[in-house]
């Protein structure tokens, strides 16, 4: 929606666009309470933001909030209607919402503002979310998002496809993408560990990257090929009663196959370039994974090796907390221990419950049952939502 608006208004009426996207969504409140939510929601708010577009074109054309360029675009009542719908056809939209990311990632921002202003301003996360994935505070990730826009308002077009810096932008547009999914797939909402709707969306929009030859490098390969592999595992993370199941719990019979060799053929794709990037490191871990028939048959050595080369490429305390498991699992939960224990003091995870649930999880495979019930306590205080409370609490209580 936000991408049509911004094509219907120009990129440096992007306040007024946001405005009229969230003018359509207090009408859809309003009228779907009365009337009941329509067959095709998406339909019904697409229309409705095109309608809303076109009234308040008319009534502003030629007010100072619109500037000189749209007034000739939209002075004539004949061109108004057909032009705005035209920026509403499924093809232009798919396109503008790849310039509009590309637009977002432009180098005078800093690269944690592009991702930042790209996941609030055409993804939908909120600033708490966007926070928990940076390991940052909520009041640095909206001063980085004001930053941003302001920067974006003042661009003269979205960004042309053919452009020559397009290769230096590609980067952050697909850490922006991989960041969107593991949202989806491990995030920080109140509401839910587990959101499909952003796992998809990301898969769509990186999707889009690789169906054009212009963004469909190595890298958005084996991105792509990560998030198919991570996603094929989506029915299997949660019980029919919402509740988080672990990967070493998980049916592998409800792992999506198709999935699994989409993502296979992908990294396969990717397997062309001259450089491995961190993505190609991810994607392998998750298809070892991928293609054990169970967590004990894992070789889980593999994985230690690739979350060495992963560390090498791209450190950081997560990478370096998964890596700790992974050893735990290929060498006995006493050397999980040991590595998890080294990553004790490390400032970006202290509020981050899966560490202390590592611990717990070594020290009672390890028959410290009272130690392993401390640390499920820890993190269930940490917990970040019910599902990954409840499954914490789940585990003091076994232990």
């Amino acid at each position: 929606m936000l991408a049509a608006l911004t094509r219907v208004f120009g990129v440096h009426n992007l306040a007024i666009a946001e405005d009229v996207m969230q003018d359509t969504f207090l009408r859809a409140v309003e009228v779907w309470k009365l009337r009941g939510v329509p067959e095709n929601p998406s339909a019904w708010l697409m229309k409705a933001a095109k309608n809303r577009a076109i009234d308040v074109l008319r009534r502003e054309r030629t007010s100072k909030r619109i500037q000189a360029e749209l007034e000739g675009v939209y002075a004539s009542e004949w061109t108004l209607v057909p032009t705005v719908a035209a920026a509403f056809d499924s093809e232009t939209i798919k396109d503008d919402e790849l310039r509009m990311i590309i637009t977002c990632c432009d180098p005078r921002l800093a690269p944690d503002t592009q991702v930042a202003l790209t996941l609030h301003l055409l993804c939908g996360i909120s600033v708490n979310e966007i926070a928990s994935a940076f390991l940052s505070k909520r009041a640095t990730i909206e001063k980085r998002i004001e930053r941003g826009k302001k920067t974006f308002a003042s661009f003269g077009s979205l960004f042309d496809l053919a452009d020559s810096d397009l290769p230096a932008r590609l980067s952050a547009v697909n850490r922006t993408l991989y960041l969107l999914f593991n949202e989806g797939y491990h995030g920080a909402s109140p509401k839910s560990p587990v959101r499909a709707d952003l796992c998809r969306d990301a898969i769509r929009l990186t999707m889009l990257l690789l169906n054009n030859p212009l963004t469909a490098t190595t890298e958005s390969c084996a991105l792509g090929a990560l998030m198919c592999l991570h996603a094929a595992r989506l029915p299997a993370r949660l019980t029919g009663e919402g509740s988080l199941v672990g990967l070493l719990e998980q049916d592998r019979s409800l792992w999506d196959t198709s999935l699994i060799e989409r993502g296979a053929a992908l990294l396969e794709r990717a397997s062309v370039g001259e450089h491995a990037t961190p993505y190609h490191i991810e994607a392998g871990i998750a298809q070892v994974h991928a293609s054990s028939a169970s967590a004990q048959l894992t070789d889980w050595g593999k994985i230690v090796w690739l979350y060495d080369l992963l560390m090498r490429l791209q450190p950081s305390p997560v990478v370096a907390l998964n890596r700790a498991i992974a050893v735990g699992h290929a060498h006995g939960p006493q050397r999980g221990i040991e590595e998890l224990q080294a990553l004790a003091d490390s400032s970006e995870l202290r509020l981050y419950p899966f560490l202390p649930a590592a611990l717990g999880e070594f020290e009672r495979r390890a028959g410290r049952m009272s130690e392993a019930r401390r640390h499920f306590e820890q993190a269930a205080a940490l917990a970040r939502n019910d599902a990954e409370r409840h499954f914490l609490l789940e585990r003091v209580a076994s232990s």
